[in-house]
């Protein structure tokens, strides 16, 4: 059966949120020679980070993939795909903020970045101990969730206050 597990809804929000309030304002403020290019840049922005952040993990009896679209994979981010048989185990880092990311490590030597900021995580990590037989007790969210809604919020707000500030 083939389980597919999308971006974390809070994280798509708060990035697309802060392009929102960092870029809006841009288009008014342009000077009327450029107004229409800022315009049209505002508008390819939105498009590239929605889509970018439209990546997602598809797991099956005998696999797992991660899937990104072609703008992710023209920018440098690349699907891959890893067998369940050939995950040796999952290693873990540390972050410079203190937290830890995991990597599947394959039995080719390869290590792939387990995705932490997806929807219904602890499934997720409930199929890859099933099909690894790895214990994945200490894996969680590379962030608080509580990080990215307070990103989303402060986003929204600043948004609100640049309509009223141009309003005004």
């Amino acid at each position: 059966m083939i389980e597919k597990f999308k971006t974390l809804f809070f994280v798509k929000s708060s990035l697309i949120s802060l392009y929102l309030a960092l870029t809006i304002p841009i288009p008014f403020i342009s000077i009327d020679r450029i107004q229409i290019p800022s315009i049209i840049a505002f508008l390819l922005g939105f498009y590239l980070i929605i889509n970018i952040t439209n990546d997602y993990v598809e797991t099956c009896n005998n696999k797992i993939s991660y899937k990104t679209s072609f703008i992710s994979k023209t920018l440098g981010r690349k699907s891959w795909e890893i067998s369940w048989k050939d995950i040796k185990l999952i290693k873990s880092l540390p972050t410079s903020q203190g937290s830890k990311i995991y990597y599947f490590n394959t039995t080719k030597g390869d290590n792939l970045l387990l995705p932490q900021r997806l929807e219904n995580f602890e499934k997720f990590l409930f199929i890859v101990s099933e099909k690894t037989g790895i214990n994945i007790d200490e894996i969680s969210y590379i962030s608080p969730l509580w990080t990215y809604k307070l990103l989303t919020l402060l986003s929204v707000i600043m948004i609100i206050s640049e309509f009223v500030a141009y309003i005004i």
